[in-house]
């Protein structure tokens, strides 16, 4: 049964038949901006670069690395990015992610205390003049979802607009224990490196 969190909702990842949670993906799917033509005649297709990201920190909050696409595997491999998806959906909502991070934490690194999710827009490109853009945050693979633990929408979603980054939300490691924390809070930032340096203040 899935759970869909509400933001600043925390939960353990043990599974009900006592398992721990093993893969995790974070998938984000967004459309193209339509943009009308002169006097409302016609119309054209802007493309719109949305960029995950996850970050790790170890249990003194320092920074470890960050995967994203310019760096698609962390050192041990088990966080992977999909790849840079530049354009969004074009000719409308496919239901398919077009991005996704995934996380093995059986084979992540015993130094890694935090696993932080963000999203930026590439371009500056506001999220409210977005037509449809959502995160889901799963238990699966990037073909397979198992369980949804937290889904957003940041098209529409109250709060969003005006905004080109966000904070999806953090994994963390409390008594060797995996747990997570459904952050969904845009941020003031405007660059990658700028959006670390807040889940690094105010997140961990």
């Amino acid at each position: 049964m899935a759970i869909n969190l509400q933001k600043g909702q925390r939960i353990s990842l043990e599974k009900a038949d006592g398992n721990k949670l093993q893969n995790i993906c974070v998938g984000i799917n967004w459309g193209a901006i339509e943009k009308k033509g002169l006097f409302g005649f016609g119309s054209t297709k802007e493309a719109v670069d949305l960029d995950a990201s996850c970050a790790l920190y170890d249990d003194q909050k320092r920074l470890l690395e960050v995967v994203y696409f310019g760096n698609l595997k962390s050192k041990d491999q088990s966080v992977r990015h999909s790849g840079d998806d530049l354009t969004g959906d074009m000719g409308g909502d496919d239901g398919i992610d077009n991005e996704v991070i995934t996380v093995d934490f059986s084979r992540l690194s015993t130094a890694v205390t935090y696993v932080a999710f963000v999203l930026n827009s590439f371009r500056g490109q506001d999220f409210g003049a977005i037509p449809f853009a959502s995160i889901r945050i799963y238990e699966g693979t990037p073909k397979r979802v198992t369980e949804i633990f937290a889904k957003y929408d940041i098209a529409n979603g109250e709060g969003f607009k005006g905004h080109v980054s966000m904070v999806m939300g953090v994994f963390y490691k409390k008594n060797g224990e995996w747990k997570f924390n459904a952050i969904g809070e845009p941020t003031k930032d405007r660059k990658l490196e700028e959006t670390v340096k807040t889940v690094t203040q105010n997140y961990l």
